[in-house]
């Protein structure tokens, strides 16, 4: 009998909650389709019918992730008499407590942190990738904006400002996600961004 349109976005669902639980305990290197179907209680063949492989499947529960509102952080970044470096520090503690926050969140990004890079899923390396050039782009231009105010310490240009600020934050999600989550991300992170920003000030040392 064939199947609803409804009964078919069941069934991806179903198959998408049964491959982040496997894919989390497992790691995708160590799961196979015959295992998200048999936890789905699917068949393969319905797997096959949603999904090409596991790399579409890790993509999809990546795109499932609500993305911050980027385009009113950047139209808020673009009005004129902005504080840049007050909305680039608040977004970050605010990304800190999304993530601390989300248990969903917290096991998409660390199946995507424990992913290869190579064969079937070197496409989500690039797609990683690409993300990661769009928003070192984003930032780059907001500390040139800073620079421009002359709230930038002339120590930092905005290229290295942009740089440091997502090492700090990709460096905290990643060792507290693969880690066993040792710290508090939200608390501490949040000071970590707060002494980070006093030094990006024009107020700091140039030295």
């Amino acid at each position: 009998m064939r199947r609803t349109k409804a009964e078919a976005k069941e069934t991806r669902q179903q198959i998408l909650l049964a491959a982040e639980k496997v894919f989390y305990e497992k790691g995708v290197a160590h799961a196979s389709m015959e295992d998200v179907a048999r936890a789905a209680g699917v068949t393969r063949g319905a797997i096959y019918w949603h999904f090409a492989n596991r790399a579409d499947l890790v993509l999809e529960l990546y795109d499932s992730l609500p993305l911050p509102q980027e385009d009113l952080i950047a139209r808020e970044l673009e009005a004129e008499n902005v504080d840049v470096l007050a909305v680039l520090e608040r977004v970050g503690k605010e990304w800190l407590e999304l993530l601390a926050a989300d248990e969903h969140r917290q096991r998409i990004l660390s199946i995507l942190l424990r992913c290869d890079a190579t064969g079937e899923f070197a496409r989500i390396s690039e797609r990683q990738n690409d993300i990661d050039d769009e928003h070192m782009q984003t930032l780059e231009t907001a500390f040139a904006k800073a620079e421009r105010q002359g709230q930038l310490c002339a120590c930092w240009t905005p290229r290295s400002a942009a740089s440091m600020l997502r090492w700090v934050l990709k460096g905290l999600c990643s060792e507290w996600l693969l880690f066993g989550r040792r710290f508090d991300i939200a608390g501490e992170g949040t000071e970590a961004l707060r002494r980070l920003f006093r030094t990006y000030g024009s107020h700091a040392p140039s030295g």
